[in-house]
């Protein structure tokens, strides 16, 4: 079993920072990709960012792109989602997952097999 924990989350200002972070325990997930998803009130749960394990490949989606970095600490058992130049558009729950992907072409195709419970970010204009 692995157990995903996701910290860091509040309250900020448009154009403000927040790190959050994911913090596995048990397996843990130093030989899997990880993602950040997130999901705002009444949307569907939408991916955000993923690290592969080695922290050499990166991607984001369009609507961070440029403002949000992922990264990890293996040694940690953790990754963190800095997120720069926010944006009210950016509030919602954001969760991590450990991520099984089949390659990294794109579009990237994926299965998540275990999920944190989510930490709130919130953006006021």
């Amino acid at each position: 079993q692995v157990r995903l924990v996701e910290s860091g989350g509040g309250l900020v200002q448009a154009g403000g920072s927040l790190r959050v972070s994911c913090a596995a325990s048990g397996r843990t997930f130093t030989y899997y990709a990880v993602g950040w998803f997130r999901q705002a009130p009444g949307k569907e749960r939408e991916f955000v960012s993923v690290i592969s394990w080695k922290g050499d490949i990166t991607y984001y989606s369009d609507s961070v792109k440029g403002r949000f970095t992922i990264s990890r600490d293996n040694a940690k058992n953790t990754v963190y989602l800095q997120m720069d130049t926010l944006k009210p558009e950016d509030t919602a729950v954001y969760y991590c997952a450990r991520l099984l992907l089949r390659d990294w072409s794109l579009p990237l195709k994926y299965e998540a097999d275990y999920w944190g419970q989510g930490t709130q970010v919130t953006v006021s204009s």
